[in-house]
């Protein structure tokens, strides 16, 4: 039997489309890409903005002759709109068999057979948690708890890098956000069972590990007589042999503490980037958002974290457009991203959220042309101040792990696919450095996987451009360049002076 599923959202929702594809192919499936081929079609959603919702909803539409033409065709929807939406997908897509929440997932192969088992004449199922406020907090944790997770690294962003889990839900209730209604209230994973995962992930040939959590750094854990923290995982996850890299998103300003920073600080495996969302640079729209901190705080903690880790990456999140922002409020925002310098942000539209306190409370009453405008020029910004940091790279040699062929070397790849590369032939790869910077280089398909020396000769906003450098009995060499770029011939040799 083959499986289609289609992901949509953040690396949680990467995550939950893992674990669920190494669940059904216990019961024989195999992925294909192509829907229609496909017995079980799954969507993975996500519900934190209103064109997330409207993609799955469109993409339904497209199956409803296809499940006419084969009805024996099993459709879900998972994830946190399905949580959000339950019925009303039934309602909207009614040829839909299935609807699991997030803290349900692991019945997905069982609602699956049975389904498949009635034939034509099928009942719809759906399992979702319960609400907030439909039980006490253990009947409502309980019934969000994720299943032990089965690994299927075929779903991985690469066989060389995972994500581990170790926190579900939130309880920050932030107002423009429905994640604490989709994903329960926030509890932390045992130590042992994300350690002894990350050991799985490292026999399988993983180097680089990400911990997830909504608000990552808020981990705590009572085990025995220990309360662990994030900082106190790190250490333990640092002694695991294979594991290269840890990184961990995404991060609540609040709980930044000192002993988080030390760590960052001190052990070599662990990434020097944070992401650390702000949202806003105006109190009064932090206080209508509710996040629970001011821009004084944010600015102290993003004083110390530099203070603590020399040279650390911080990236941010901002949500332009919410209820009731003035020009003078957004201009706020422009002012402290020019003085906050981030590696990079991720900026969004204000997107209303039914079931949501920023719904209830105030009117979405900013246009959308306006939205459009702030959202621009704050990325204008950004983008600005990326590039004018990124080319203090110039000339540097940087660590980078290998993550595979960059989108240029895919896309040929794609036109040309009578003359593939070969196993040790020329191609254009991508990785990060060790504060999360994208490098493209030239290689050869072997060098994946590995952590290489790459020597910076040109970047842009998003993107570092280098060579490989090749040590031979204490010489450095650079790896002839393949694919043609625009830089001088100057440029090469000014590198050369500098090495």
């Amino acid at each position: 039997m083959k499986l289609y599923i289609e992901t949509v959202g953040c690396q949680m929702n990467e995550l939950d489309s893992e674990l669920v594809v190494a669940s059904l192919r216990k019961d024989g499936y195999e992925l294909t890409n192509n829907p229609h081929d496909a017995d079980t079609i799954l969507f993975n959603t996500c519900s934190v903005r209103q064109h997330a919702e409207d993609k799955i909803y469109s993409a339904l539409g497209r199956l409803k002759n296809a499940k006419r033409e084969h009805p024996n065709k099993v459709i879900g929807v998972l994830g946190c709109m399905a949580q959000n939406h339950q019925g009303i997908i039934f309602k909207r897509a009614p040829y839909v068999d299935l609807i699991v929440g997030p803290g349900q997932l692991h019945q997905v192969p069982a609602l699956v057979r049975d389904i498949r088992a009635e034939g034509v004449t099928r009942t719809q199922r759906m399992e979702v948690s319960l609400g907030r406020n439909d039980g006490s907090r253990d009947q409502i944790e309980r019934s969000h708890e994720s299943f032990d997770p089965l690994r299927d690294p075929a779903m991985r962003p690469t066989p060389y890098q995972a994500y581990v889990r170790i926190m579900i839900g939130c309880d920050k209730f932030c107002t423009y956000c429905i994640v604490p209604s989709v994903r329960g209230p926030e509890q932390s994973r045992s130590p042992s069972a994300i350690l002894a995962e990350s050991r799985q992930l490292a026999a399988e040939g993983c180097r680089e590990i990400t911990l997830l959590g909504q608000t990552v750094n808020s981990y705590r854990f009572q085990e025995g007589d220990r309360q662990w923290r994030l900082s106190d995982l790190l250490v333990a996850l640092h002694d695991i042999e294979g594991i290269n890299r840890i990184k961990f998103v995404t991060n609540y300003p609040k709980d930044m503490t000192n002993d988080l920073l030390a760590a960052v600080r001190d052990l070599p495996k662990v990434s020097k980037y944070l992401h650390i969302p702000l949202q806003s640079g105006s109190n009064t729209v932090l206080e209508r958002m509710k996040r629970g901190y001011t821009v004084e705080d944010y600015r102290e903690m993003l004083l110390r974290t530099r203070e603590w880790i020399p040279n650390v990456a911080v990236s941010s999140d901002f949500i332009v457009g919410f209820c009731g922002e003035t020009d003078a409020e957004f201009q706020l925002t422009m002012d402290l991203v020019r003085e906050s310098r981030f590696k990079n942000s991720f900026i969004f539209k204000y997107s209303e959220r039914p079931g949501t306190k920023g719904a209830t409370l105030y009117a979405d009453d900013v246009p959308d042309e306006v939205k459009r405008r702030r959202n621009n020029e704050l990325l204008a910004l950004q983008n600005q101040i990326s590039e004018e940091d990124n080319h203090a790279f110039l000339g540097r040699e940087v660590e980078v792990l290998v993550e595979g062929p960059s989108k240029t070397a895919e896309k040929a790849s794609a036109a040309d696919s009578e003359a593939p590369a070969t196993a040790s032939g020329p191609i254009q790869l991508t990785g990060r450095t060790h504060c999360d910077r994208i490098v493209v280089f030239d290689g050869n398909p072997r060098q994946i996987g590995q952590t290489l020396p790459v020597t910076i000769y040109d970047a842009n906003a998003h993107t570092l451009f280098g060579e490989v450098v090749t040590r031979h009995s204490g010489v450095e060499l650079f790896t002839l360049s393949v694919t043609k770029r625009s830089e001088p011939a100057s440029q090469k040799e000014a590198l050369s002076i500098l090495k």
